[in-house]
């Protein structure tokens, strides 16, 4: 059991980090979005991150925008917690349903989302103009109903 603490953070570039590093769809010369809705971040007792998670609220829907976990911490089940934290906070505010572009989408089936054909969704992620979107990444499509 390793010893780490959740709390919320404004530190959204210390996440992109994270999230570059973890191959997430992340670059620095983008602006920091507006369409935040809340970050959170865990770190152990060094104060080192290790996992994240984004959720923004773009064109009307939440979407979870960006989660990651160093690989020594993924048995420890913190990007579980920080899924349900975001999860709540869509509840709290409402919200039926989140939407995500899944790499690990084994993961996101877990805690009960389901793959949805790309055409449907709404205009939310940047990933249909990417120019590596169905060359060098093949990100799935998923979304969870509340």
């Amino acid at each position: 059991m390793v010893n780490y603490k959740i709390s919320v953070t404004d530190e959204y570039e210390r996440l992109v980090e994270m999230f570059i590093r973890h191959d997430l769809e992340f670059s620095f010369d983008e602006p920091l979005p507006t369409d935040i809705v809340k970050c959170w971040k865990a770190e152990d007792e060094n104060g080192r991150l290790i996992s994240g998670c984004v959720l923004a609220l773009r064109g009307g829907e939440y979407i979870i925008d960006g989660i990651a976990t160093e690989p020594e911490y993924r048995k420890e089940k913190i990007a579980g917690t920080l899924l349900e934290l975001a999860l709540d906070e869509v509840r709290d505010r409402g919200g039926k349903e989140v939407y995500l572009v899944a790499k690990a989408p084994g993961f996101f089936r877990k805690h009960g989302f389901t793959d949805i054909d790309a055409a449907v969704v709404p205009d939310l992620f940047d990933c249909y103009s990417c120019p590596q979107f169905q060359k060098t990444c093949f990100p799935e499509v998923m979304k969870l109903v509340l």
